[in-house]
């Protein structure tokens, strides 16, 4: 496996078989993909498309029916991986009669954390997910957004060289998921993995810098987000000539810079009015839709 890989996976194959019925059911199937280390990493996909099967593979919270993989340069679920990994599971519960604090003191010391360390690490974290005046309530009366916070919070506590989440922005508003991307963004700047599915393309599109998506089991595309929102022409926005009562703007797209010069230069002619060119640029959310909207004849 690469040296400098976070995470890799070769030919990862899971296959569920269903009670009563024995249908087999393909989580995933034969994927194969590497995660750098220090990146910050995507892994997108539909609901079904075996995005948490992969994170309990890699957790060691189920095994794989075939293929490998490694976490931190150990075999998936290997001890000694996964206490070097912080973990925020979508949803996640805590017990409600918990004070922020004493949430955090039970899985620090869960960790092995103690004494000075231990309370030096639940302040600092509290800070950074700014939840300190919130320390002393109950997590009964956090919002869904507070209570996320405070899962962030418990994933970083340990110091991990990778941070596995799952939906991190659930339930958070705008300026909370800003202020979370920015913890995190600290956090990969002194070398941390980040790796998070999200629904939240937009969010996905902000910070990460590589994605990886799977449909129906199989990865479907894996690269660089720059890469991949690739330019996609040029848009042109112009009025009719002024001859005419109220001009409205017309909008028209072009495929390439000569065609959009062209069309400048015929405009031009007959007297109207440019008033913007600008590049066309494809979004996350249009490559996701075009990787899991083209069908593999074996998914059926």
């Amino acid at each position: 496996m690469p040296d400098s890989a976070a995470i890799t996976v070769r030919n990862l194959t899971k296959t569920y078989v269903l009670p009563f019925s024995r249908r087999r059911v393909e989580a995933l199937r034969s994927v194969s993909l590497d995660v750098p280390g220090g990146s910050t990493f995507g892994l997108l996909g539909p609901n079904g498309a075996g995005k948490t099967t992969f994170v309990k593979i890699l957790l060691g919270i189920t095994r794989p029916t075939a293929g490998e993989a490694y976490l931190l340069g150990e075999l998936a679920g290997d001890f000694r991986s996964r206490r070097r990994v912080g973990y925020l599971p979508e949803g996640g519960r805590f017990p409600s009669y918990h004070t922020g604090r004493s949430l955090l003191r039970l899985q620090g010391q869960l960790a092995g954390l103690q004494g000075s360390a231990l309370h030096a690490g639940v302040d600092e974290v509290l800070d950074l997910v700014s939840m300190r005046p919130w320390q002393d309530v109950r997590l009964a009366r956090y919002s869904k957004g507070m209570v996320q916070r405070i899962g962030l919070a418990q994933a970083m506590l340990a110091s991990p060289s990778v941070l596995m989440l799952d939906e991190p922005t659930d339930g958070v508003d705008p300026v909370g998921r800003a202020e979370i991307r920015e913890v995190l963004d600290r956090l990969n700047h002194r070398g941390v993995t980040i790796f998070l599915n999200s629904h939240i393309l937009a969010e996905v599109e902000l910070f990460c810098r590589d994605v990886a998506i799977l449909h129906r089991g199989r990865l479907r595309l894996q690269g660089a987000v720059a890469s991949l929102i690739r330019q996609a022409g040029y848009r042109l926005t112009w009025q009719p000539s002024h001859s005419r009562a109220a001009p409205v703007p017309v909008e028209e797209e072009f495929p390439d810079l000569p065609s959009l010069n062209a069309a400048i230069d015929r405009l031009r002619v007959e007297g109207a009015l440019v008033m913007k060119a600008e590049r066309c640029q494809s979004s996350l959310e249009h490559v996701f839709l075009e990787a899991i909207q083209g069908e593999d004849p074996s998914d059926a």
